[in-house]
């Protein structure tokens, strides 16, 4: 969907800054917070239906800003390379626009999100056209629409929080907005001296999501050719809760208690490497995010705001997994691939980014999925209910899993492949899935 007009602006960005002092320090970065893999800004869009009072978010923005201070200050160069944040309160950068022509209806295309297109971006101006040290860690963007409806944006620096901890400030931020009571709410834990490296560092696995990517005997991997040429479309699948039943059932009699994210990712994986057609032998890989709060011992702090993930790593040859037994196969290796995520996995990759600075998967053969479900983005309500459409402001080459409005057990897969690509991607994804009357009649 493109976003024909422009987004009038009426006044100037204003920084927003703590309506409290809060403390002045240097905050230390964990090395999963500042690899390279992270430096940018994750930027979430939500639609509302309902309008807003713009002036009341900008001062529960203030208030919230107390305790989440680390957004209010600006990301530096530290020591050995590292980034710092500077706790010196400068403020998030707010603003405000007005969207006649445009309605929160058309964000929404039949039962699935719109694709992002590159219009959109006039949603979210403050994060425009600056490096990613000169844009604050936090933009916001507050655009009424003509419809009544509210356009929310929010650029959060990847270095200072994961999906979890946006949301959690997120849920905060909309709380004070409705002058909500927070007793019984978690809040936020900034130190990241938990994730400290060892000393001295021992890595102690091979680390396969930070490797090259190759083909059998081949003696530079450099060259491997990129599965990602040509221009890029977004595609946008939406699996409803019953096909992903479908897709779990397909897996039960090879791998016990499948799950929805096992049988979703692997499904998806197989179809992407198979629209793709790299060479049978190339071996590809699935890189997803695993939470790790629960993973350390101990586990991290109730309210760890912190980068608390880190990369899994399933690999196959495109063969293997366009064989009719592909699907199986593929779920055994995420099952596997997360189950290696323990205290010594963890600590072994924080020991790792600690001695490769410039750490960095390689993307050319790799998907890379990311998982907003079930941290409640689709919850958020800062004052006009909940949001009718939940998602990025854009598409890029990594997949994105998407919570689905008013289907809790579906998911959205979101991601961009080469144009001649996005057709197969589709096809593959979604077929033998649509003839879904004998489970939804089952459920009903």
């Amino acid at each position: 969907m493109e976003i024909a007009a422009e987004c009038e602006h009426r006044m100037e960005p204003v920084l927003v800054t703590p309506s409290q002092p809060t403390p002045g320090h240097t905050l230390y970065l964990s090395n999963l917070d500042d690899q390279c893999l992270l430096r940018f800004s994750v930027e979430y869009l939500f639609v509302f239906a309902g309008d807003v009072d713009v002036d009341a978010l900008r001062t529960a923005l203030s208030r919230v800003l107390v305790d989440y201070y680390p957004l209010a200050g600006r990301l530096g160069p530290g020591n050995d390379g590292k980034l710092v944040v500077d706790c010196n309160a400068e403020g998030a950068l707010f603003e405000e626009g007005f969207l006649p022509g445009l309605t929160a209806g058309e964000f929404l295309r039949g039962s699935a999100i719109a694709k992002p297109h590159e219009s959109w971006r006039k949603l979210l101006r403050g994060a425009e056209e600056q490096s990613f040290l000169d844009v604050p860690p936090l933009v916001v963007q507050v655009t009424r629409l003509g419809c009544g409806g509210t356009v929310l944006c929010a650029a959060i620096s990847h270095c200072l929080c994961d999906g979890i901890g946006a949301a959690q400030f997120l849920h905060a931020w909309a709380r004070v907005a409705k002058f909500e009571a927070a007793d019984h709410h978690v809040a936020p834990f900034h130190d990241r001296g938990v994730l400290r490296p060892r000393c001295p560092p021992r890595v102690a696995f091979e680390h396969q999501e930070y490797a090259i990517n190759s083909l059998p005997g081949d003696g530079d991997p450099a060259v491997t050719p990129s599965l990602f040429v040509g221009p890029l479309a977004p595609v946008s699948l939406t699996f409803t809760g019953a096909h992903v039943q479908r897709l779990k059932d397909r897996c039960a009699p090879w791998l016990e208690e499948c799950t929805s994210f096992e049988a979703l990712a692997a499904h998806v994986w197989r179809a992407w490497v198979r629209s793709l057609g790299p060479p049978s032998d190339l071996r590809v890989k699935l890189l997803f995010t695993v939470d790790i709060r629960r993973r350390v011992k101990p586990g991290l702090p109730e309210g760890y705001c912190g980068n608390g993930f880190v990369l899994a790593c399933a690999e196959s040859t495109a063969r293997q997994l366009a064989a009719p037994s592909g699907e199986h196969h593929a779920a055994r290796l995420v099952r596997a691939a997360k189950e290696m995520i323990d205290d010594d996995y963890v600590r072994s990759t924080v020991d790792l980014l600690e001695l490769r600075r410039d750490a960095m998967p390689d993307l050319s053969a790799s998907l890379v999925i990311s998982a907003w479900t079930r941290i409640g983005l689709e919850d958020l309500d800062i004052g006009a209910g909940r949001p009718v459409h939940v998602g990025p402001l854009t598409s890029e080459t990594y997949c994105l899993f998407l919570p689905v409005v008013d289907d809790p057990r579906g998911v959205t897969a979101l991601v961009s492949v080469p144009e001649a690509a996005a057709e197969r991607l589709e096809d593959r994804c979604l077929h033998g899935l649509d003839d879904m009357h004998d489970v939804e009649n089952d459920e009903q």
